[in-house]
């Protein structure tokens, strides 16, 4: 696969890297190690992500499941294409195998195309309704779904890859179209043997062709052999006259007239359809296909972002004069962010007045928590904030403390949870350091690369403006 829009992310390894989000829904997996590999692979966020998930996919067997479930899937959809050839074939011996030879044309165009017309409605609606909701009653469906158990069985990991592969296809808007793909193209060759089947039947034995009824009005049958006979007129197929319809045993001319009617009956609302929708569903498929990739604005996904920005070689505060300062991390976007402030207090002194005295009212108590640097609770302060995306977070350190590299990683992991961080140079209640303090906190922010998060001792100068959205 070569094009450019799936360079970031093949299918494949898209799938893969979903599934490994899946698999931490139930608790997160070691990987130390693996981060720093996949830091080392390269600079691009979305390409460290799925790096990581490659090397735990590995370690936990994801792409030798992934492997074997496409070694199986052609196999599988041989079979399931076997048996939908075998029930056409049924289906046309029911129509003209009778002994008696006789068919009832409009209880054979019911039993040829009932089926098929409600599961093209229900595809249809899927189309509009979420996730594909009745998609899973197709044949593409039952196609992926037994795929899934012959790979994996059912201890296996098939059927979170076939979680993590749907929930792509959703997301893109390719679920009831790629399923579709599959179920359009065995209906197709399902009507393409019952054709054949029929029009050699039709073509080397006598029938006799007719419609019965107790209660139904002879009128209704020769309007709706009319009605359903239009479309297949215009190419060519013949629509019984109403002498034909009403006579109760039409010559040759008249059998062989109700012969191509029914024919052109199932080629054209029938054959016809599922052909057109195959054409449509794979040219929906080459168009839409750029946008198989995962969402990376999601918390997951940021979280993961946030953890190898602060595994990055960061600026130290007494590094040597040659060494440039790195940068801060660029926020989220406008759009991202939630009208909410959070004030945090990182490692203060034990005797600091907490909450601070004097916060707005809009910030609520739910918003204003207190962390003693532990990873731990870095950790959970963390999945807090990128669940919140908050416009703005107000960090408050104790002025007289020093500034080191773990000071500067938080900071960096807070800048890329929100839209704007300040920084609060706060006394402790017995303290008494010297005017130099705020600013040597300020030098520090200059000289690590994170000038844009504001510092100031004065409380007041810190709320200016958090209190109200902008």
């Amino acid at each position: 696969m070569t094009n450019t829009a799936l360079r970031e992310s093949v299918f494949p390894d898209a799938v893969i890297t979903e599934a490994i989000r899946w698999t931490e829904e139930k608790g997160p997996l070691d990987d130390a190690e693996v981060l720093r590999a996949a830091l080392a692979r390269t600079s691009d966020a979305p390409a460290r992500i799925t790096a990581r998930a490659l090397l735990l996919g590995e370690r936990i067997g994801l792409q030798s499941e992934l492997a074997r479930a496409r070694q199986w899937a052609p196999w599988v959809l041989l079979g399931l294409v076997a048996l939908i050839v075998m029930a056409g074939l049924g289906l046309a011996g029911n129509v003209v195998g009778g002994g008696e030879r006789h068919i009832n044309v409009i209880v054979a165009l019911a039993s040829l195309l009932g089926l098929h017309a409600l599961t093209l409605l229900l595809w249809l609606a899927g189309l509009w309704l979420p996730l594909g909701a009745f998609s899973t009653s197709s044949l593409g469906w039952i196609w992926l779904s037994l795929t899934a158990r012959v790979a994996g069985g059912k201890r296996g990991q098939a059927p979170v890859l076939v979680r993590a592969a749907t929930r792509l296809l959703a997301r893109a808007r390719l679920l009831p179209w790629a399923l579709g793909l599959v179920s359009h193209g065995i209906w197709s060759l399902s009507f393409a043997v019952v054709l054949a089947a029929l029009l050699f039947a039709l073509a080397f034995r006598s029938y006799t062709l007719s419609w019965e009824t107790t209660i139904l009005d002879p009128a209704f049958f020769v309007h709706a052999v009319q009605v359903l006979g239009w479309a297949p007129s215009q190419i060519g197929f013949p629509v019984p006259d109403a002498a034909t319809v009403l006579s109760p045993s039409p010559g040759a001319a008249g059998q062989r007239t109700w012969a191509l009617w029914l024919t052109g009956c199932i080629v054209v609302y029938g054959l016809l359809p599922r052909l057109a929708l195959v054409l449509l569903s794979a040219a929906v498929w080459h168009r839409r296909r750029a946008a198989l990739r995962p969402d990376w604005s999601e918390p997951y996904y940021r979280k993961l972002m946030a953890r190898f920005a602060a595994l990055a070689p960061p600026a130290i505060v007494d590094a040597d004069p040659g060494r440039a300062p790195g940068s801060a991390p660029a926020g989220l976007s406008p759009s991202q962010l939630r009208d909410a402030v959070f004030v945090i207090g990182f490692e203060l002194p034990a005797d600091t007045p907490w909450p601070p005295e004097g916060l707005p009212a809009a910030i609520t108590p739910a918003q204003v928590q207190r962390i003693d640097g532990s990873a731990p609770a870095r950790r959970a302060l963390l999945d807090r904030l990128a669940e919140a995306r908050p416009r703005a977070v107000l960090l408050v350190c104790h002025a007289a403390s020093s500034p080191d590299r773990g000071t500067e990683r938080f900071l960096r992991e807070v800048l890329a949870h929100c839209g704007e961080c300040r920084l609060w140079l706060a006394p402790a209640a017995r303290d008494a350091s010297g005017a130099d303090a705020p600013q040597r906190w300020i030098d520090w922010l200059q000289g690590t690369g994170l000038a844009r998060v504001a510092a100031t001792p004065r409380l007041e100068d810190a709320l200016q403006g958090l209190g109200t959205p902008p």
